[in-house]
């Protein structure tokens, strides 16, 4: 027995597991695979609610998950002694059409195209101006990793990593226990974050995105912003390696890249920032965002009183960690917090509907 159990490791899993430790519960932790070696693993690592074009409800919840990274992060370095690659080092959002440029040309963090060129030298003669975005920043995904992982450690929260849960057991309105492949388990509270492979354990609308990923070696480190470009990102790190993103696919769980995504991804790289063209590539990869409708994560109850939903973060697991770490962890520790919930989505498609909310 424990007194939460969490499906799923991957920075959601782990991110709400530290906060209910550290807020005095007895946390599990079960992954099928290794823990943080999904979605977390190959993404990018931005914390760009403004770039993204978040609006709504959905920018607010990102825009306030941005604003505790520098404590969050402070944290997670406290407990694992790791460095977790944290760098405020602000985006440019460019612009490569006329037409783009003038409908954008108001806004208040519009910048020109020479002011631009100044933020960031060596861009392409194709961006004629940009959105200068100095709040959004990155971390490196992988690092947070590790760090997040020795973290839970620390704090005596037990990881079953290579445990699949085959089923969710239930009886009337409550979770009784999970069958898994290292036999029955039980807990007093579940939360479901298994990301882009959760309706293998509930009929709820989350689908895999792929996402094909490339890096390169920038030896001189010339590149210090990120740049959010409408057809691919590109993200420098501290290290030199600059990591180029991604291709949107609703194909299922197809593994593999291809010839046709790795050459998208550079020819429209190469476009915006030329010097990638004689950079050495380091690494291909691909993942699988959990896709939810309208792009709103499933936070909160489900119809079981005992399960509570953290998944369906699509693009934004990253940046969204802290806030729903905190959300959820007050919402099941203490039952009389009223969060604020902003918005309900009614769930499409669903043998038995769910509910999910986002923190306004």
């Amino acid at each position: 027995m424990t007194d939460i159990l969490i499906i799923g490791g991957g920075i959601i899993g782990l991110s709400t597991a530290i906060a209910l430790s550290q807020k005095g519960a007895s946390v599990t932790i079960v992954e099928s695979g290794i823990c943080g070696q999904g979605a977390t693993w190959a993404a990018a690592g931005m914390l760009a609610p403004e770039a993204e074009r978040l609006e709504g409800d959905l920018l607010t919840f990102g825009i306030r998950s941005r604003e505790m990274y520098p404590q969050w992060i402070a944290n997670l370095m406290r407990l694992s002694g790791q460095d977790c690659g944290y760098w405020c080092c602000g985006m440019i959002a460019p612009v490569l059409t006329e037409s783009d440029r003038l409908e954008i040309s108001q806004h208040p963090k519009y910048i020109d195209q020479i002011e631009t060129h100044r933020k960031q030298s060596g861009l392409g003669k194709s961006v004629l101006g940009s959105l200068w975005l100095p709040e959004d920043g990155q971390v490196n995904n992988r690092k947070l990793t590790q760090a997040l992982l020795t973290a839970a450690r620390s704090l005596s929260i037990k990881i079953l990593e290579g445990t699949t849960v085959y089923q969710i057991e239930r009886d009337h309105q409550r979770v009784t226990h999970l069958e898994t492949s290292a036999g029955k388990m039980q807990s007093d509270r579940y939360v479901l974050a298994t990301g882009a492979w959760t309706r293998a354990l509930m009929p709820l609308p989350i689908k895999p995105i792929k996402g094909q990923m490339i890096s390169v070696l920038d030896r001189d480190r010339l590149l210090q912003r990120v740049i959010y470009a409408p057809s691919c990102y590109i993200v420098p790190r501290q290290d030199g390696t600059i990591v180029i993103g991604a291709t949107v696919e609703d194909n299922g769980f197809s593994q593999g890249n291809t010839a046709a995504g790795v050459a998208q991804l550079l020819n429209r790289a190469i476009a915006v920032y030329p010097a990638i063209a004689n950079m050495p590539i380091t690494e291909t990869w691909w993942g699988f965002r959990p896709h939810a409708p309208n792009e709103i994560p499933l936070l909160g109850a489900s119809d079981y009183e005992n399960l509570i939903l953290a998944t369906g973060h699509y693009r934004n697991g990253i940046l969204f960690a802290p806030l729903t770490a905190k959300w959820i962890s007050d919402y099941i520790i203490d039952p009389n917090i009223q969060p604020l919930l902003k918005q309900s989505l009614s769930m499409e498609n669903c043998p038995s509907p769910q509910r999910s909310a986002v923190l306004s």
